[in-house]
């Protein structure tokens, strides 16, 4: 058996414009701080990290990771959420996902997808610099505003959305592939692949290509009242990445999952600091070591009540406390009679 790496952070949450916040030394040094191994980077914080850059410079991504390695953190992976987000947009969404692009390629939807998807091939090429066989991301989503079938669906509707989906990430798939790096999707409500039935839908259009992989995180799944545990069964050799975040889902009588469109606060399901809602992760870190899972356990950090640093200070030994140092013996060889083949066939009565 493998073990979980950890505990790691996303950067994500945390990247600002203030010290020790605004820069890579700075922050780095801050998370370990805090108890971190491991940072995961958002790929678009020009602040901490320059994609293009890395993508072109072998020479820059080792000074970024010695950086790390000075402040005893490890890179563990780049994401694209962002970019990735952006590789297929609906209309209806296109004002307000225009924010997460450059401003040269804002206003234009065809010109935004194909500076997207070069974003996402630096991040590949960037990672193999970095000696890193994962990346995080999100799918987009063309079919998301029809999730709810009123009115009814045209025929074909949900087909035609997601043989352009694949379309669209099968050319960067097959780069990835050349990288050596997994490309996880983050299974998300607001994506296309929002669950496991999504995610079959868009591999099985990808005729099972080997680098289309998930980025579990459960909470995504206790706020879909879905099996997280289960999803661990059913997917675990196509679960490559792993956020610890929690979460909490109390219907009402006046809402439920959808949330009524309330704040964050105000929702019956909301995200909490780890241990705070009701994943249970010892169930999630137990299941993944069984399946040798043997990535990084990655902090995101969101709640919608206690303060980020908190969070992160706790979450750094929330991780730690649910590691689990797998064992390298059974814990009865104690009475290992020490028998062979000729004795195991004359205790089943083979031998006469």
């Amino acid at each position: 058996m493998k073990n979980i790496k950890g505990p790691a952070l996303f950067l994500a949450q945390f990247a600002g414009d203030d010290a020790p916040f605004n820069s890579w030394d700075e922050i780095t040094r801050w998370a370990a701080g805090c108890g971190y191994r491991g940072v995961q980077i958002p790929s678009w914080d020009t602040r901490l990290f320059d994609l293009a850059k890395a993508a072109s410079s072998k020479d820059y991504c080792d000074e970024i990771s010695g950086i790390a390695q000075a402040n005893d953190i490890q890179i563990t992976e780049l994401s694209t959420h962002l970019q990735g987000q952006l590789v297929a947009v609906h209309p209806a969404y296109d004002e307000a996902f225009d924010g997460f692009a450059v401003p040269e390629v804002r206003g234009n939807p065809s010109a935004r997808q194909a500076w997207a998807v070069d974003q996402v091939m630096l991040a590949l090429q960037a990672s193999q610099n970095l000696g890193i066989q994962a990346h995080a991301t999100f799918s987009g989503a063309l079919a998301w505003p029809y999730v709810y079938p009123w009115p009814q669906r045209p025929a074909g509707l949900i087909d035609t959305a997601f043989d352009e989906l694949a379309r669209r990430w099968k050319p960067i798939l097959d780069r990835a592939d050349e990288c050596g790096v997994d490309v996880c999707y983050e299974i998300h409500p607001g994506e296309d692949l929002h669950d496991g039935v999504t995610f079959e839908m868009f591999l099985d259009r990808l005729q099972g290509h080997s680098r289309c992989n998930m980025l579990y995180d459960p909470s995504h799944y206790v706020l879909q009242h879905l099996d997280y545990l289960d999803n661990i069964d059913i997917y675990h050799e196509r679960i490559r990445m792993f956020h610890v975040k929690d979460a909490e889902l109390n219907p009402t009588g006046r809402q439920g999952v959808y949330s009524g469109y309330q704040n964050w606060v105000d929702r019956a399901g909301r995200f909490r600091s780890l241990g705070d809602g009701q994943v249970d992760f010892r169930s999630v870190f137990s299941k993944l070591a069984a399946y040798d899972f043997d990535g990084w356990a990655v902090v995101e950090w969101e709640c919608c009540l206690k303060h980020p640093e908190d969070g992160a200070r706790e979450g750094a030994r929330f991780v730690s406390d649910h590691l689990i140092r797998v064992t390298e013996r059974a814990f009865d060889d104690f009475a290992d009679g020490g028998t062979d083949e000729a004795a195991n066939r004359r205790m089943l009565g083979l031998e006469h």
